[in-house]
């Protein structure tokens, strides 16, 4: 399908959230399709994309000119990594100063091969992009880096504001059914504060306004293992909506870790088949120092095996130098000693562990992309979520999929080691909950992998789902 003649331009948001899983979309359209892929960014994000990829993909780079003390910003700040929230906003407010740059190079492709790109790829928070495409004659597509349940929920939540209509510990959110309800606190603590006249509300509301009425979405996702979400999605935003996932990103750092990657799997091997429990809040996230502690009293009272990222707590750099005054006396030099639990810094190889048979829960921060590894290698979730759409995220695996466990949310909580080790007993157990749970989880590992196969004639969802996209996009440029 596809030739080489054939142009799509990407452009993610500034984070790493969005900009590993669009390099992770690109790659898979061009196996699929061969199409040359552009994808367009801040000059320091392009650089970081141009290291995680081999230079002779049919991926092209193309740097936007950026200034980030143009807009309030430390120098070189072109992403939400190292970003006090309070910094945030500007970040955001900041991307809209792209619009002009990213229409001179759509031009400049047009000129360059007689015709517009089949269509111009973008983040749920760039809906100015729309305004380049209509007017160069292309088409615009909206990418959800997350699921469609979770999406819906951000996006309805920001649109409709609906928390600030009432007092009740519950409230009824615009697209899911009436008697579905939310919790105010699933909601990080700036768009509960939102009321539609604040920085926030207004780069949300009207970015995402726009998206929902590009030409379609893409979605990473999987059409079996969130059927309700994908109806809710497509019946709101009145949209094609392809769920194209799991779009799994592949991490470069695994290239210069591949010692430290060997010394996981061979403490891994010591362990019994689903016995460690791994823990990990993402890249970006981390919990408070008193949570921090709490965590440390309930692994040691569970006596489970563990892997734990652990990164400084809330009101430290998080990429600064961990201390060992932030856990239990000890803690550390016990769990080495006793071979019960390896604290690692900063970076594990997640997949890797996640693929691993000793694994048998995963207590995670329900990022979409750590959602999606963990459901795809059948490993049932310990929730945390912190912020963004992760608290709907959580609430679907927990409802819809009963492959969760909601340990707590956000970073306010106060949380004790008892409940820690209770949460960890139920979801590890082999009889009852635990054992539904791994159930469910394996249900969904295998709805995830039908979707991705393809054997003769016979093509799982998601791969129908994006030839019906390239097929849609074809046709319309005839």
């Amino acid at each position: 399908m596809g030739s080489d003649e054939q142009h799509m331009v990407m452009i993610p948001f500034m984070a790493q959230g969005h900009i590993r899983p669009f390099l992770a979309l690109a790659k898979r359209i061009h196996e699929r399709t061969n199409f040359t892929i552009t994808i367009a960014n801040t000059p320091l994000n392009i650089q970081y994309l141009k290291s995680a990829t081999s230079t002779s993909s049919g991926i092209h780079f193309a740097e936007l000119p950026f200034n980030s003390t143009q807009h309030g910003l430390p120098p070189n700040t072109e992403n939400t990594e190292k970003l006090t929230i309070s910094d945030m906003p500007k970040l955001f407010h900041s991307s809209k100063s792209l619009e002009p740059h990213l229409h001179r190079l759509v031009s400049e492709i047009t000129s360059r091969q007689g015709k517009p790109p089949l269509c111009i790829i973008s983040d749920v928070f760039l809906g100015w992009v729309a305004n380049v495409a209509k007017s160069l004659g292309t088409k615009n597509i909206t990418y959800a880096t997350g699921g469609a349940y979770g999406t819906l929920a951000y996006v309805s939540l920001w649109l409709n504001l609906p928390h600030r209509k009432t007092d009740s510990d519950e409230f009824w959110v615009p697209g899911f059914p009436e008697n579905y309800r939310f919790q105010p606190t699933q909601l990080h603590r700036v768009l509960r504060a939102a009321d539609g006249t604040d920085i926030w509300s207004n780069f949300f509301q009207t970015q995402i306004a726009i998206s929902i009425r590009s030409d379609g979405w893409l979605c990473n996702s999987v059409e079996e293992i969130e059927p309700l979400g994908f109806e809710l999605l497509r019946k709101y935003i009145n949209l094609p909506v392809w769920p194209i996932g799991p779009v799994l990103v592949t991490d470069s750092k695994h290239i210069k870790h591949k010692v430290e990657t060997e010394k996981f799997i061979e403490w891994l091997n010591l362990k019994e088949p689903k016995s460690v429990l791994f823990i990990c809040f993402g890249s970006q996230n981390t919990i408070s120092a008193s949570q921090m502690m709490a965590l440390a009293e309930g692994l040691e009272l569970s006596g489970k095996s563990f892997i734990w990222v652990v990164r400084p707590p809330v009101g430290f750099d998080i990429n600064g130098e961990f201390r060992a005054e932030w856990l239990p006396e000890g803690f550390e030099q016990r769990m080495g000693e006793t071979n019960k639990g390896l604290l690692v810094r900063n970076w594990a190889p997640q997949l890797e562990i996640l693929s691993h048979r000793s694994t048998g829960a995963f207590l995670s921060h329900c990022g979409w992309n750590s959602v999606l590894e963990s459901l795809s290698r059948g490993v049932p979730i310990i929730g945390w979520p912190l912020a963004a759409e992760q608290a709907y995220n959580s609430k679907i695996l927990m409802e819809e999929m009963g492959v969760n466990v909601e340990l707590t949310r956000t970073v306010e909580s106060v949380i004790s080691g008892e409940k820690v080790k209770n949460v960890i007993e139920l979801v590890m157990g082999s009889e009852g909950k635990g054992k539904e749970m791994k159930e469910k989880a394996n249900e969904n590992a295998e709805q995830i992998r039908k979707a991705t196969m393809e054997d003769g004639e016979e093509k799982g969802s998601s791969l129908r789902a994006m030839d019906d996209f390239v097929g849609t996009i074809l046709s319309s440029t005839c």
